[in-house]
Order: structure tokens, then C-alpha cells, then sequence
């Protein structure tokens, strides 16, 4: 395997894990702290309840976020990153930026 293909492949690991629609903003909502399902749901317009339980339960599967479920009644349910999904923060910074650099230069 060449380093090209090497790259290639952490590339498309990368995508697997948090690529689509939802999830990156899923993430950017986490950062900023734990959240409730009707908070996230709130906050991402236009994205299913049906579609956030997905995206929500990949991320979890891959270890991404973290799932706490409170034995209450109603249920409380509230999700934050795991160690390892806060690394994914110099990525999402570095994709702000160049969205912020492309808006700039494209749009205005």
C-alpha cells in the first residue's frame, strides 16, 4: 500500500464515521456541551426525529459520543462527546475556517 492509498483510506475512515448531512452538525451542537434529544433536535433544523435517533446511534456505535440514560420518569436521556470524539474538534475548527474562507471568497 502506497502512502497515497494509506491517505486515501484515513480519508475515507474519517467520512464513514462523520460524514452526511447531520452528523458534523451534531458534533458542533456537542461541543459546545451535553444535550438532550428535543435540544439537538431544536437546534438542526430541518433533520427527522427518525433520522437524528440515527445518526445519533452511529456516532455512539463508534464511540463518537456518549449516550447517558437517566432511571427517571419521564426518561432523561443526554449525550456528550467521548475523549475520543472531542479530538475531532481541530477538524471541525479547520472546516469552519474554510468554510468562513470560501463563503469570502465566492459568495461576496
Amino acid at each position: 500500500m502506497t502512502g497515497g492509498d494509506r491517505l486515501t483510506c484515513a480519508v475515507e475512515t474519517t467520512l464513514d464515521i462523520i460524514g452526511g448531512r447531520w452528523k458534523v452538525l451534531i458534533l458542533h451542537e456537542l461541543f459546545n456541551g451535553v444535550k438532550r434529544f428535543n435540544e439537538l433536535h431544536r437546534s438542526l433544523n430541518g433533520v427527522t426525529q427518525k433520522m437524528l435517533t440515527q445518526q445519533l446511534r452511529e456516532l455512539e456505535d463508534d464511540g463518537i459520543i456518549h449516550r447517558e440514560v437517566y432511571p427517571q420518569v419521564p426518561p432523561k436521556v443526554e449525550y456528550s462527546l467521548t475523549p475520543l470524539g472531542r479530538t475531532l474538534e481541530p477538524i471541525l475548527d479547520a472546516m469552519h475556517a474554510w468554510g468562513q474562507r470560501y463563503h469570502q471568497e465566492r459568495v461576496e
